[in-house]
């Protein structure tokens, strides 16, 4: 139990990442949740570590979760004063790969319903790979996001479409 309430999940990302994701030799979900969201100074240490560039902080980023390479899954920040729920989920590779993959909770949710985490939905899917709907995860976004059903495509279209120039922005500060 994290007892910060800094770092504690909405009660819609406890339920969703409290469901176990399934790598199955990479025919399933490459994604590793955490227990809560990484506290700011290991934020910064990681991103000023990824960006290479030892002026940038972390604070734009609630990182949530991991893949199975050390590439991040965070809540972007961007949007001023809006709540978390309503801000867009990035994903930010161990080798460099960037994506906005859902325009807020809400699309994220949906994105895992259908079978994608954070990496599959920012990365080309490899030939022969499809994703299968999680019915556990269907439940969670029904029951948080019901109003906000849609496809994974939709979701990750919809992402890309309002910020397009999410990895120039990034880029941008690296070193």
């Amino acid at each position: 139990m994290i007892h910060d309430p800094e770092r504690a999940f909405p009660p819609a990302l406890a339920a969703a990442l409290a469901v176990p994701f399934e790598y199955d030799d990479g025919r399933g979900v490459d994604f590793e949740p955490f227990p809560a969201f990484v506290s700011e100074a290991e934020t910064t240490d990681w991103f000023r570590s990824w960006t290479g560039n030892p002026e940038v902080d972390g604070a734009a980023f609630r990182v949530f979760g991991q893949d199975g390479t050390g590439g991040y899954a965070a809540f972007w920040l961007v949007r001023e004063s809006r709540p978390l729920s309503e801000q867009p989920v990035v994903f930010l590779g161990s080798e460099g790969e960037t994506g906005v993959i859902a325009p807020d909770l809400a699309g994220f949710l949906w994105l895992l319903a259908d079978g994608l985490g954070p990496w599959e939905a920012a990365i080309v899917y490899e030939p022969g790979w499809s994703p299968g709907r999680n019915d556990e995860l269907e439940a969670v976004a029904t029951r948080f996001a019901a109003d906000s059903c849609q496809p994974a495509s939709d979701v990750i279209r919809r992402a890309a479409e309002e910020f397009p120039d999410f990895d120039d922005i990034i880029m941008a500060l690296c070193r």
